[in-house]
């Protein structure tokens, strides 16, 4: 156990060179697929896009894309995507691995922009960009798919869009938002300031929704309209548009094919009624997220904080059910526990989008639309779910912590949740200032990686505090 950050160090470079020969195909129709800005083509050269003959050939390209995410990029499960960068950077995570890896940075705040995590965040993300508009231009320009075909392939892809870039506008701020492959376009890219990027992210989801609706997938792992409308209400919710996040929670809140459930206990499982998007394990082995969180010793990388642990009411069943300890001498250690199968197989999937966000999406619109009582409904079902008596909170600040610690205790360690939640809410210095020494409220934003301004800089100025 104590070379479990090893392991999954080796295997995750092992799992990344044997995607090398899936993804060189996408790299070579992808100019600049190692940096976006650091490729000098010539004036006449235009990023290729994909060429697809079947239906088949777009829906190997789209599992492309997903198996990036899952093993390597961004919501990635492992040590180096946001459920542990995040989780240590807020205060969701202790840390308890090699002095000085990069990872420390973040559980410190003494980021720095050359920091190696960063720029693979930024890289890697904008990668997957590229290569979903490789898919979206090469299934607009095939002459052998079906409309129904384009139609439902080019939701995905707007989807997929939307949702990396929402991640980066959290990370980064100002961004450029990449809709295209010609680099012509892309080789001078400049930042849009953050409310310049929403309006964009809203349509891509609104043409999304309108392409996938009456596509189905049983087990999730595709986006369905379902997960458009998922991290559409997510973004008017960020957005501070209370009336459209309200609008929209509620369409899939009303949605018969989705189901909350009365318990905690089966949330995480493949089949749960609750789950909008996920993604499958490679075939054989368990979720990331089991294998990164679960140890039986001493922690070897990352544990919960134990003030986590103490701010949930004993009798909240998530405190049971998903939260693991192991006893160690005189210490108790605990570990997020979502995700239980650590060997082989099982029947869990990767969740990144479930319905109890939803609700919380809805309490917090409802609340700051002055709709009290519609707030505390919505929060009193995620209590209910979790065993809890309704919440004793009847005003509007009382409220605001309420629906805090509720987001917090149902969504730990889940895609840097709790982190966005303190930035977008202007609560991070008050709940991170006191208890990381480092703290400067420029840590709001990750810097814009070093290499990346050097070669483009028009991506300037950086961001403060780098």
């Amino acid at each position: 156990m104590k070379n479990i950050l090893k392991i999954l160090k080796k295997f995750r470079a092992m799992r990344a060179l044997n995607m090398y020969p899936i993804l060189l195909g996408t790299c070579l129709t992808i100019t600049a697929c190692d940096s976006f800005t650091e490729v000098d083509f010539p004036q006449s050269e235009l990023m290729g896009t994909a060429v697809f003959n079947d239906a088949a050939s777009v829906h190997a390209a789209f599992a492309n894309i997903y198996s990036k995410l899952r093993d390597n990029v961004l919501i990635t499960g492992q040590t180096n995507g946001l459920n542990v960068l995040l989780g240590l950077y807020a205060d969701e995570l202790d840390y308890y691995g090699v002095p000085g890896e990069d990872a420390e940075t973040f559980y410190r705040h003494s980021i720095l922009a050359s920091n190696t995590e960063v720029a693979s965040i930024w890289n890697d993300t904008y990668n997957l960009v590229y290569a979903t508009n490789s898919i979206l231009e090469g299934v607009q320009n095939s002459k052998e798919l079906s409309e129904m075909e384009k139609n439902a392939f080019m939701g995905e892809a707007l989807f997929i869009r939307a949702y990396l870039h929402f991640h980066l506008l959290q990370l980064f701020g100002p961004i450029p938002y990449i809709t295209t492959t010609d680099y012509r376009i892309n080789k001078d890219v400049k930042r849009l300031p953050e409310n310049e990027v929403y309006p964009i992210l809203v349509q891509d989801l609104l043409e999304a929704k309108t392409w996938l609706t009456g596509q189905e997938n049983y087990e999730h792992t595709r986006p369905t309209a379902q997960a458009a409308n998922a991290l559409l209400a997510r973004t008017y919710l960020y957005q501070q548009n209370y009336t459209a996040a309200s609008a929209v929670a509620s369409e899939l809140i009303n949605d018969g094919s989705l189901n909350l459930g009365d318990t905690t206990e089966m949330v995480f499982t493949a089949t749960n009624p609750s789950t909008i998007w996920q993604l499958k394990p490679e075939a054989g082995n368990p979720t990331w997220e089991a294998l990164t969180f679960i140890f039986e010793e001493t922690p070897a990388f990352v544990a919960l904080n134990p003030e986590l642990v103490a701010s949930f009411e004993a009798e909240d069943s998530r405190r049971l059910q998903w939260i693991g300890e192991v006893a160690v001498g005189n210490e108790t250690y605990f570990y997020p526990n979502k995700y239980k199968t650590r060997e082989g197989s099982g029947d869990e999937y990767s969740v990144l989008l479930r319905l109890a966000e939803q609700f919380l999406i809805r309490a917090e619109a409802r609340l700051y639309l002055g709709d009290l009582s519609g707030a505390k409904e919505d929060i009193n079902r995620i209590r209910s779910r979790a065993g809890l008596d309704p919440t004793v909170a009847n005003t509007v600040e009382s409220l605001k912590l309420a629906l805090e610690n509720e987001r917090r205790h149902e969504l730990f360690t889940e895609q840097g949740h709790r982190w966005f939640d303190l930035r977008r809410t202007q609560r991070a210095a008050e709940v991170i200032g006191p208890i990381k020494p480092n703290w400067k409220a420029t840590d709001v934003l990750f810097p814009i990686p070093e290499m990346e301004l050097n070669l483009n800089p028009n991506l300037e100025p950086q961001n403060p505090g780098y």
